[in-house]
């Protein structure tokens, strides 16, 4: 069994020592292999979101190890993090988060840019193609429906090669058809570059598709499903 992702003891509490206090992720040990599904599931508050995004680098443990391949992310400084983040995971947003004064192709290769990459064409074509989106690349994000901007937003999620995509209830803003589409197309992708998805869903249709199922319930995994 080949990993792509591991967790040991991952915990993130907020307000530690005060009244307030959250312990929002209890300690938490997974492991994602290598061009796999993954859906996380878990009423609002579970603390999904919490692990999707210390999965993701985009918060701060308070305690515990996230490994990618042999890098233990948060032993990094600063600067080598934002490039493992960069350079080796996809996020798709519900919201999209495209940029608006960008062209659907600036928005794409905006993370090639940013790293000071050139750009592989070829790959570039084969994604664009995959999710059927090379008409609107001329377009600008306002001038699409909601569910080409999410194929936009995942387009831009794959472009570096990542070895993980995390997205974060990336059809909740869109109908039942679109939504059905757009995780068609985001799943059938992944697998045809052997990309981890681990997707954060409320939607028990949408979970059913995944490979493996993880629970979430008051920050603690309850239950782990092969599927």
């Amino acid at each position: 069994m080949k990993l792509a992702l591991e967790t040991k003891g991952l915990a993130k509490t907020y307000l530690a020592g005060t009244p307030q206090e959250v312990q929002a992720l209890k300690p938490t040990n997974l492991q994602f292999e290598v061009g796999k599904f993954y859906a996380v599931i878990g009423k609002s508050g579970s603390g999904k979101s919490t692990l999707l995004h210390l999965l993701g680098a985009l918060d701060t443990p308070t305690a515990g190890e996230v490994w990618i391949g042999d890098e233990n992310v948060y032993e990094l400084n600063d600067r080598d993090r934002a490039r493992l983040r960069r350079r080796r995971i996809g996020f798709v947003f519900q919201a999209y988060n495209l940029l608006m004064e960008h062209s659907v192709r600036e928005n794409i290769t905006l993370p090639v840019d940013l790293d000071g990459r050139d750009l592989d064409e070829e790959y570039f074509d084969k994604i664009v193609d995959s999710l059927d989106i090379r008409d609107q690349l001329h377009k600008y994000p306002m001038q699409l429906s909601g569910g080409e901007q999410q194929r936009v937003a995942i387009a831009r999620a794959l472009i570096s090669r990542p070895n993980i995509v995390l997205a974060d209830e990336p059809t909740g803003n869109l109908d039942t058809k679109n939504g059905e589409i757009v995780l068609d197309l985001l799943i059938s992708t992944a697998k045809a570059f052997n990309q981890t998805v681990i997707l954060v869903t409320h939607d028990l249709d949408i979970a059913s598709r995944a490979e493996r199922l993880i629970v979430i319930d008051n920050g603690f995994v309850s239950a782990e499903h092969q599927l």
